[in-house]
């Protein structure tokens, strides 16, 4: 089975709706390839090794969550983004880019998807009034302690977290945000939520979960943004019968 690139790019806005939704780099098609795509490689990062990867894999094209061009970046194409870029269109493949828009997405997202891999009942967005919050809130099925949430934490995501206990209480109520969210932990403590996790964490994260009794994880920005990439293309194969792969660049950020 194949599709049409500039139909996939439709297929994809119109899943991730990146106009509602204002960023910090193009979401989209950013990088233009063959017309005709039949096998895709997804990923977290549009990295020289995951490029080479999918060259490998005789893919047309790449999805990511992390794609080029961001605000404030040097605007030349020199250096390493001259050579990625330089590959792609070497073997013309299209490189397709969601960033908020697939940390959003309510079945697909980084943040959906963290929340089914450590079993939390999603209940809202962290920012009440915000039908696009990037943060969202939950619950557990029943209360745990630190330790034991560290451990699932560990064990899901394959990777020992930063932990700061912000207290003796058990975690019932979660809030959290993948990847650089760390400062969302203000607005999930002032709410009285047991814990917050993140994907990094910032020199004041640890004064705020300390000063106002609020557990924290940083459980890595790689780590807890495996998920949406993969799970878009996972329905990306189902949909539209593609061949598609999921490689992991590992990072220990």
């Amino acid at each position: 089975m194949s599709i049409n690139n500039k139909q996939l790019l439709i297929e994809l806005d119109n899943l991730l709706a990146p106009q509602t939704v204002k960023d910090y780099c193009p979401n989209g098609m950013q990088v233009e390839g063959k017309s005709t795509i039949s096998r895709l490689v997804s990923g977290v990062t549009a990295t020289q090794a995951l490029i080479e990867k999918a060259i490998e894999n005789h893919a047309d094209a790449i999805f990511v969550h992390h794609g080029y061009f961001w605000t404030g970046e040097d605007e030349r194409i020199v250096g390493m983004k001259q050579r990625r870029l330089k590959r792609l269109l070497e073997h013309d493949i299209n490189l397709y880019a969601y960033h908020l828009p697939l940390d959003i997405h309510p079945e697909l997202g980084n943040n959906a998807q963290l929340a089914k891999l450590l079993g939390i009942n999603v209940t809202g967005g962290l920012e009440i009034n915000n039908p696009q919050s990037i943060a969202m809130q939950g619950e557990l099925e029943n209360p745990v302690d630190v330790r034991e949430f560290e451990q699932r934490i560990a064990h899901r995501l394959n990777r020992q977290p930063l932990v700061e206990i912000g207290g003796s209480h058990a975690i019932k109520t979660v809030a959290w945000c993948t990847g650089g969210g760390q400062g969302y932990i203000d607005l999930a403590a002032s709410q009285g939520i047991d814990a917050f996790i993140s994907g990094e964490v910032s020199e004041q994260t640890i004064h705020t979960a300390r000063e106002m009794g609020i557990h924290f994880f940083a459980a890595g920005h790689h780590a807890t943004e495996r998920y949406g990439a993969k799970a878009v293309g996972e329905y990306i194969a189902s949909a539209f019968g593609l061949e598609v792969k999921f490689i992991d660049i590992d990072n220990p950020v």
